[in-house]
Parts: structure tokens; sequence; C-alpha cells
């Protein structure tokens, strides 16, 4: 039995200090349960009843050899999990939904102390890997313990026109083999028997907690209590038109007078090689083009564009016209909510409530089917209805109020965007964090010898 005048002063120093930052971290979690590790900490330092370095004594070299290795492994996994966790995370840019503000082979951290850090649902997980672990395609976390929702102070909150990474929300139950789009409008498109029974092609149908869904990255362009509408492409909140986004971009038909656009006017243009297509057969003459004098249609190409490269299309002499896709191209069946009817699309849409924590809705037949999902998938209640009643939780309701802050995400990149129009609103719960730095960018359209790095975008923040 150690007595405490044995105890070396630097021991006492070191215990004082990691005791310190100890209860500052528990006063930040708001979980005086924590205050348990303490123990720990004087067994560490103190008290040593458990031999924590005992292998260090191993007369054996190559023991002691191995033993740091795996120390300093665990050390090093402990130290990223918990930064990963509550300061920040590494994002990749996967998909082109907010071109030309962020681009495919954009390497971001994530700062997740800009809102709060969110206590984990699923402790128990491997750390840098989302969900799967890769090649052996088993999960990476357990699921138990889930906890529930807490997020902890943070340095502010989502405002208006952030750029935010979140959960997918319609990412709790997948299809395994198909993941776009999402299942709920697989089971709109299919029925649920179909996705559930033909596993050759849709995989098994799992259920994955809130902080190990997908994660998404969009802009927040409503907020709780806004009423949004768009009405030809263009945004409204609360009947005021939103100052668009500098870089957003809509699909465009363009018209040459015969000749081919050359690379370098696809690059004065900011046009990336996946976007360039051709549009041919009756497409070109449903939207009202023209046969030239030889009985044939001048090429006519489809891809994205910024208003700037809008303005340099409309300048180059080789163009002829240059539309913006028509709203029939935009698949408006299959609008946020895909199982009831509301007649919107994707560039016609709304006017929708976003919910608001504490507001009060009327449990209307509109109500029920713009914010059932809410009620019952993120605000984890059961909802039936039964004989013309609404019942929650097993109790007739006549109106329902929110739990939590819902918001409206966006890709600037309008057309080709799978957002809260396709999958609805974004709950609190899901937040994960927000961009702020861009540390590497792969530009998978050059060679290594021709700008395949953006070096112009290295350690550039990420600006809203």
């Amino acid at each position: 039995m150690i007595k405490l005048k044995e105890i070396p002063k630097k021991q006492w120093i070191k215990f004082g200090i990691w005791t310190l930052i100890y209860i500052l971290f528990t006063c930040w979690m708001q979980n005086a349960w924590l205050l348990l590790g303490l123990i720990v900490l004087a067994d560490i330092f103190l008290i040593k009843s458990i031999p924590w370095g005992g292998w260090k004594k191993s007369k054996n070299p190559s023991v002691r050899h191995a033993l740091e290795w795996v120390d300093d492994i665990l050390f090093a996994l402990i130290a990223v999990y918990f930064i990963n966790l509550f300061v920040f995370q590494n994002y990749q840019i996967p998909s082109p939904s907010l071109e030309k503000t962020l681009l495919v082979g954009d390497y971001l951290f994530v700062s997740k102390l800009s809102y709060g850090p969110r206590v984990p649902n699923t402790p128990f997980s491997f750390p840098l890997v989302q969900n799967t672990f890769p090649i052996i395609n088993t999960k990476s976390y357990l699921d138990w313990p889930e906890w529930g929702y807490k997020r902890v102070a943070g340095l502010g909150e989502v405002k208006r026109n952030d750029i935010v990474v979140f959960n997918f929300p319609a990412g709790d139950t997948i299809a395994l083999k198909v993941q776009n789009p999402d299942y709920y409008t697989l089971v709109e498109m299919y029925g649920r028997e179909r996705i559930i029974l033909d596993k050759a092609t849709y995989g098994d149908v799992l259920y994955r907690p809130v902080d190990k869904r997908e994660n998404y990255v969009k802009r927040c362009v409503g907020m709780p209590g806004d009423t949004l509408l768009i009405v030809n492409n263009q945004l409204y909140i609360d009947g005021v038109a939103s100052k668009n986004p500098e870089k957003m971009q809509l699909n465009y038909f363009v018209e040459t007078d015969g000749s081919v656009i050359t690379e370098e006017q696809f690059r004065l243009m900011d046009v990336s090689k996946d976007d360039r297509k051709m549009a041919s057969g009756q497409v070109l003459s449903f939207l009202g083009f023209m046969p030239n004098a030889s009985g044939q249609y001048n090429p006519v190409y489809h891809f994205p564009l910024t208003q700037k490269g809008v303005e340099i299309a409309e300048k180059l002499p080789s163009i002829k016209k240059v539309l913006v896709e028509p709203d029939v191209f935009g698949g408006g069946d299959y609008t946020y909510p895909v199982d009831y009817q509301t007649g919107w699309s994707r560039d016609n849409y709304g006017p929708l409530w976003i919910p608001k924590k504490g507001a009060t809705i009327e449990l209307n037949e509109q109500n029920v089917g713009l914010y059932s999902r809410c009620i019952r998938n993120y605000e984890n209640n059961t909802f039936e209805e039964k004989d013309g009643k609404i019942l929650i939780n097993g109790k007739e309701e006549t109106t329902y109020t929110f739990k939590y802050d819902y918001y409206w995400m966006m890709g600037d990149n309008r057309h080709n965007s799978a957002d809260s129009r396709s999958w609805g609103f974004v709950p609190e719960d899901h937040i994960v964090g927000k961009p702020i730095l861009i540390w590497l960018s792969i530009d998978k359209d050059r060679g290594w010898f021709d700008g395949k790095i953006r070096w112009n975008r290295l350690f550039t923040m990420v600006h809203n």
C-alpha cells in the first residue's frame, strides 16, 4: 500500500494537470458520471494498484519493444478518436452538388466546434471509419449502447447560407446495394416487399444510428420557422427572393453553329469533362431547336454553367443559343415527401414551412403528409392513422409540438444535387459541423503536370 507522503511531487503535479483537464472536459460534456474517471487517474498517477506500465519492467527487450508499439498505437487511436469526435474530421467532396463553390476532389477540415460537437450515439466505434470497414465490409461500430441526442456548447449556431456537413436524414434505413436513390424513394418506386425480398438486386435492408449515417455537405438555405418557396429556380424565403450563391449553377442546352466546342472553350466556361454531354433525337425538337439548311441539327451540348459561364458562352462566336434546362428534366415525381402528392417539382417547389422547436401544428391531412416523417423517424414517436384519427404514442392527438429545429439544405449546383427537395428536412441532431479549410484539392480531369493539384485552393478557407 503506497502512502501519500511517499508519492513524488512530480506525480502530484501530473495528476493535478490531468485532473484539471478532465474536470473541464466533464463540465463541457455536462455529465457528472464522468467524474468517476478521476478514480482511474488517481490510480495511474498516484496509487498504482493496477500495473499500467508493468510491461516496461520486462527483461525481454523484444517484449518491451513490441509493447511499446502497442502502447503508442493505442494512444494514437484514442487521441484520433477524441479529436475526430469533438474537434474536427476530414471530409472529401465526392459529388458535384456544390460546384463551383466546393469541387469534386476537395479535401476539407470540418470543424465540429463551430456548432458544438455531439455526444456520440454509438460510443464504441472505430475512428476514421464512418460506418463500414473497407475491404471486409463489416460494421465499424457496436449497436450497444446507443445513446440519445446531446450537443455540447460550441462556438456558434447554424446560420443561413452556411455550408454544413450533416448525416443523411433518409439514411436511417438503407438497401445496402442500392443507396441512391434512398430507401424511401425505392419503396415508393418499386414497393417495400420487392426491396426486402430481392436481395440479389438491393442487398440487405439495414438500420443505421444517426451518427453512422453517411455524411453529406450542402448549403443551409432555410432556417427553422421559415416558409420556403422555389419559383422557376429562384428561391424565396418568407416571400422575399434570396440572394443566389455567387457560383450557383443550372443545367443548360448550348447550340453551336455546327462547330465543336474546344477544350480551351470548355475550360473558359469552367465545365468539367464529366459534365460535357451531347443532346440528340426528340429532345432537340421538344426543346425547340430547328434543323439547319441541310436538314440536320447543329451540335447541342448539355452541361451546367454558372451565371458567369452563361455570359462567357453567349459571347463565343460559335455559339448560337443558350437555353436553361426545363423543369420537366428534373424528375419531379419523386420530390419530398415521396409518399404524398404535392404537385411540386425540382424548379418549382413549395410553399413549405420548416419546423421549429416548440412550434405546434394542426394534424390535418396536409400536415400529416408533410411532417409525419419528422414526427415518426426523427423525433422517435409511434405514429398511426386509425379510423380517421391520429394516434401518437398510442394517444389520440389533433396537434403536435416539435422537439427539434429543422433546416433546409440545397446544393449550389441546383440541377445536379440530391438535396432537401428530394429527401426533406435536416433535424438538428443530424448536424455534424462546418467545413473551414481546404487542405488538398485534386482535379481528376488533369494530369500531374497539367494542373492535377489545384494549388490555388490549397489551405484556403471555405467561404459561405
